[in-house]
Order: structure tokens, then C-alpha cells, then sequence
């Protein structure tokens, strides 16, 4: 089976449902898919679930596609309680940041956003 991780760094809405829309895609496609939210894209996940593509995001969580939120980048943006509230997975391993290298050593090819 092939997978895709997805990095979603950039932090304007327009990018991150793009991202959201290619996860979705390989998923429904049956690719094994693991979204990595970093950078100013953590800003996101406190306002995604009001917006047009709310359900989208709901449907990535609820199937679990939602790998890692950067522990670091949500704190700087000030989402890492709209994180935790979600249950979504908190990484810190890279220096406080999530690290990309356990996706790379286990076949994921990375795209970033």
C-alpha cells in the first residue's frame, strides 16, 4: 500500500483545505495517509471546524488521518488547547516541533503545503 504524509505548513485557510483535500483524496483512494500539521497552519485548527470545509475536518479526525500537530507551533499561535481539547495527537519529538524522519522510515512519501 502506498503512503502519503502530508505537511501542512502554511498558515492562510485556501492552503490548509488544499491539504485537507489531498488527505482526504489519497484516503478515499485507499492510500494508508498521515496529515502533520506544523508551522502556521496549527492556527487552523481552532477555526476549521466553523468554515465552509468543517466537515471535511471532521471526517479526517473522526477517521484518524490526523497524525501530529507541532506542540511548539500551536503554543506560538495559540491553539495548543484548541489542540487538546480536539485529542488531537501532540508531537514534540524534534526539539518541541514534530519530527517528519518516523514517516520517512516507514515508506511515507512527504508533500508539503
Amino acid at each position: 500500500m502506498k503512503k502519503m504524509a502530508i505537511v501542512s505548513f502554511e498558515g492562510n485557510m485556501s492552503c490548509f483545505v488544499h491539504a485537507l483535500l489531498n488527505v482526504w483524496d489519497y484516503h478515499q483512494k485507499g492510500y494508508e495517509v498521515a496529515l502533520i500539521i506544523e508551522g502556521q497552519s496549527c492556527a487552523r485548527i481552532a477555526d476549521i471546524g466553523d468554515s465552509p470545509k468543517g466537515q471535511l475536518w471532521n471526517d479526517i479526525k473522526t477517521a484518524g488521518l490526523i497524525k501530529a500537530v507541532c506542540k511548539a507551533c500551536a503554543a506560538a499561535v495559540d491553539t495548543l488547547d484548541a489542540a487538546e481539547e480536539q485529542e488531537l495527537p501532540i508531537d514534540a519529538t524534534l526539539s518541541g516541533h514534530a519530527a517528519l524522519e518516523p514517516y520517512t522510515t516507514a515508506g511515507y512519501e512527504i508533500v508539503l503545503f
